[in-house]
């Protein structure tokens, strides 16, 4: 039984590639043509007359239109001098279709090649000029023929182009006499030469698309390389800067006060996990992928975040859900940063002042609600440099990448708040 029904799916198989092809020529549609095709190699004079001024697709048609007439009017002619050479009468429009059939499909393949390529094998069939003469392609028909069958090949794909050529044997044996039925085996040739020049034209959209991916690739490692170098050599300079002058400034005056050590002594460790960390973008800057890399913060940081805002002189209380661990990757470093920036926002705008940092997960939600209040008594807000105001539309973008949305508002009290509210479920880990 097994092997019964292996048979029949094999046989099943061996139909499909019969039937299918056959199906898609004659109800499938041709490729959506393409206006914007360059030139072929033209002389350098004419090229210069042509290129950029004329589309090709244009040309195309318009030299179709022309053969197509010249097919038409040759074919009609043809016929005419048959008929009254056998002493025939038939009513004039049969000759007129007959000429249309080989003059019609030449004047559509360009935009309808299928259709085109249908118009000419019915047409051939029912009307063909074979019936006024002596041999199959008479007159006009046997360019058109040739003509349409070879763009069904430049753009249709390879099952229907075997359907078409299938199907174009089948009408030559029908319509043509027992001695031209070798005419048939010419089909093949412009379906050939069709398909393989589809197949170079693919070769060559391919070969530059991979080349423009390349150029731009480059384009945007190099951009990333110059900012990296002047993120080196400014800020990572500045922030070395700010380092070495903390450390050294207790050693000028010998009676500072032990408070204005300590935060001198902040201040140093602050620049330096500043210099810390923008060694690692600069790493994510200089590498293609951004592959060779630190583990990026997560929430499991939170505490060396927040014991850094006490550092500075801020008041941080928290309220924090148990279930915190093992949240994906992109939800933990979202809230890190989210986070991270609002203290900042505080230390800059609010010194002194108090801060609450709440964190709960309600099923696949994660709210995130940083609120700090007033600056302290005495302290004033140190003011911002030009260009800052940056970090408010950082935390909503990262918000808005995973889904989630984020408020940042003054509140009644004077102070300010984060809220950012991140799905958890259908995010990657």
């Amino acid at each position: 039984m097994a092997g019964e029904g292996k048979g029949e799916g094999s046989l099943r198989d061996t139909l499909g590639l019969l039937v299918i092809p056959l199906w898609e020529a004659l109800l499938r549609p041709a490729a959506p043509r393409d206006p914007d095709r360059p030139w072929p190699p033209l002389p350098r004079w004419a090229r210069r007359r042509v290129e950029g001024r004329v589309p090709f697709a244009a040309a195309v048609q318009v030299i179709d239109l022309l053969i197509a007439l010249a097919c038409y009017f040759g074919t009609y002619s043809l016929l005419m001098t048959e008929v009254a050479k056998r002493d025939l009468h038939p009513w004039n429009g049969e000759l007129i279709l007959s000429a249309l059939v080989a003059s019609v499909p030449l004047a559509l393949r360009e935009r309808h090649p299928m259709a085109a390529w249908r118009i000419f094998l019915v047409g051939m069939v029912l009307v063909g000029p074979y019936r006024w003469t002596d041999v199959t392609f008479a007159g006009g028909t046997g360019v058109t023929g040739l003509l349409v069958l070879y763009t069904v090949a430049a753009r249709c794909s390879r099952s229907l182009t075997i359907g078409v050529g299938l199907l174009s044997m089948a009408g030559i044996l029908i319509i043509a006499p027992e001695n031209d039925a070798g005419t048939s085996f010419l089909v093949p040739l412009p379906l050939v030469v069709g398909y393989a020049v589809q197949y170079r034209r693919n070769a060559r959209r391919e070969l530059a698309e991979q080349e423009k991916r390349h150029q731009e690739a480059e384009a945007v490692l190099t951009e990333r390389q110059r900012i990296a170098r002047e993120l080196h050599d400014v800020v990572a300079h500045h922030m070395s800067m700010i380092a070495i002058q903390a450390e050294a400034a207790p050693l000028k005056v010998a009676t500072v006060p032990d408070e204005t050590r300590g935060d001198l002594a902040e201040i140093r460790a602050t620049a330096l996990a500043a210099l810390t960390e923008m060694r690692r973008i600069l790493g994510v800057l200089r590498t293609e992928d951004g592959s060779q890399t630190a583990p990026q913060p997560d929430l499991g940081g939170l505490e060396e975040l927040l014991e850094g805002g006490r550092g500075a002189g801020l008041t941080i209380v928290t309220r924090l859900d148990a279930g915190l661990a093992g949240l994906p990757s992109g939800v933990g470093l979202t809230s890190y940063r989210i986070v991270q920036e609002a203290l900042s926002n505080a230390m800059r705008h609010a010194p002194g002042s108090k801060v609450e940092v709440a964190i709960r997960r309600e099923g696949g939600i994660l709210r995130l609600d940083v609120v700090s209040g007033p600056p302290a008594d005495g302290r004033r807000p140190t003011p911002s440099p030009p260009g800052a105001g940056h970090g408010l539309v950082g935390m909503r973008e990262r918000a808005a990448m995973l889904g989630g949305d984020l408020v940042a508002e003054p509140t009644p009290e004077g102070g300010f708040a984060v809220r950012a509210t991140l799905p958890i479920t259908g995010t990657a880990a």
